[in-house]
């Protein structure tokens, strides 16, 4: 359900003096998102299901299926098609995450971090040269891009950038370390963030364009993960990589507020996917309890069970609202941070929460790799950690709650 405003009326308060406007609000998708949902769904039940055990298994890059998302327009939903994208809203973007995610989170985090992070950040901050050059083929699904923030020894706290980036005149001398890097080994084109000006602290921070192939860079070791076993997550190395002037995005020092106002919006992505983990969980659950007997009734008719599935609703439901909300407030261009960091937060706790208990609904069953929910309890805890812990999450919360 998207949350959309029927109609409008004002009105003239009379303590205040001042007019104020009233909304009517509803639940309600347009048939336009209503699509995109559908076709997400189709798309993760007929061309992901099927190979998702094997991809996990064998931690292998779901490169062909991510080729068809880009083909079918989900790798750049929310550009405009004048660079190639769907020109979606950020509610269509939540519908297709969940869905993606409800079979498998290792395709939905490639499309998250090309969409929310590296799409969104050039098409709002790039120049033109650098929209026509990069964004064109990333929004058509021609290229995937990686965001490159974390380091060994700058996690959450990213303004601790040891990774530099030497000013040379007409380009940037690039030198460190990347790690937790998604869709290391299969971009073309990363955004990296590094230090020019040691002195300035975060204000020296800027964000280069890297691309694949350039002379001292190296992608290093896949990580060998708990869950999204399928993505492809590297460490990657900088030694004396030359990147022209025109590959920095934004004024001189303007890398750590990219990247802080990426990860807004990129919190939005990781939400939903916490999200479709949750509801995809429960869905099998909910199926599992409707077959399996136990002391002669099927183990939905015992309270027990029922009342699991009841919990998995309400708190999916809750977080479900959470997400289209954050979604709408983006889309409406008002503040959105703190929103989306609470449906970061809240998501992710009801995906690890839900995947524990989908297992427990199985049984025995649950903890094969046949049943699908053991995969999905494994990839839920990421949604917990990835794109500001949720520690960060409820930093983000009690400031703005605090400073209201």
């Amino acid at each position: 359900m998207g949350v959309v405003f029927k109609s409008k009326a004002t009105f003239v308060d009379p303590k205040s003096k001042t007019v104020k406007t009233i909304y009517t609000m509803f639940f309600e998708l347009s048939e336009e998102q209503k699509a995109v949902r559908d076709a997400a769904r189709d798309f993760a039940q007929n061309v992901l299901k099927p190979g998702v055990i094997e991809r996990d298994e064998n931690q292998t890059f779901p490169a062909e299926e991510i080729k068809q998302l880009g083909e079918l327009g989900f790798m750049g939903m929310m550009v405009s098609p004048e660079y190639g994208g769907g020109g979606m809203d950020t509610v269509s973007y939540v519908l297709a995450m969940e869905e993606i995610s409800k079979i498998d989170a290792s395709v939905s985090v490639c499309m998250s971090v090309n969409n929310s992070l590296v799409c969104w950040g050039l098409e709002k901050f790039g120049t033109e040269e650098q929209k026509q050059k990069y964004l064109v083929p990333l929004a058509t699904g021609e290229k995937i891009g990686a965001f490159c923030l974390s380091e060994p020894e700058a996690g959450s706290d990213a303004t601790s950038q040891k990774t530099t980036a030497v000013d040379m005149g007409d380009h940037y001398l690039l030198n460190g370390t990347k790690n937790w890097i998604t869709n290391g080994s299969s971009a073309s084109v990363y955004l990296v963030m590094a230090q020019t000006d040691v002195d300035k602290g975060h204000k020296g921070i800027n964000c280069l364009i890297v691309e694949r192939g350039m002379d001292g860079f190296i992608v290093g070791a896949k990580e060998n993960k708990l869950g999204i076993r399928g993505s492809d997550t590297h460490t990657l190395l900088f030694n004396d990589v030359k990147v022209p002037k025109e590959n920095r995005i934004g004024e001189d020092g303007f890398g750590f507020k990219f990247a802080m106002k990426t990860l807004e919006g990129g919190r939005i992505g990781i939400a939903s996917q916490a999200l479709g983990i949750a509801s995809g969980a429960m869905e099998l659950a909910v199926a599992y309890s409707k077959e399996r007997k136990a002391f002669g009734k099927t183990i939905s008719q015992h309270q027990a069970i029922a009342f699991k599935i009841a919990d998995m609703g309400t708190e999916i439901e809750a977080s479900r609202l959470l997400c289209l909300q954050a979604a709408w407030l983006k889309d409406e261009k008002k503040p959105f941070g703190k929103e989306s960091a609470m449906a970061k937060l809240f998501a992710s706790q009801t995906a690890m929460k839900t995947a524990v208990e989908a297992v427990q609904v199985h049984g025995g069953y649950g903890f094969v790799k046949e049943y699908h929910v053991e995969r999905l309890m494994r990839d839920a805890k990421i949604t917990q950690i990835y794109e500001g812990t949720s520690e960060v999450q409820k930093i983000v919360i009690s400031r703005s709650l605090l400073t209201e």
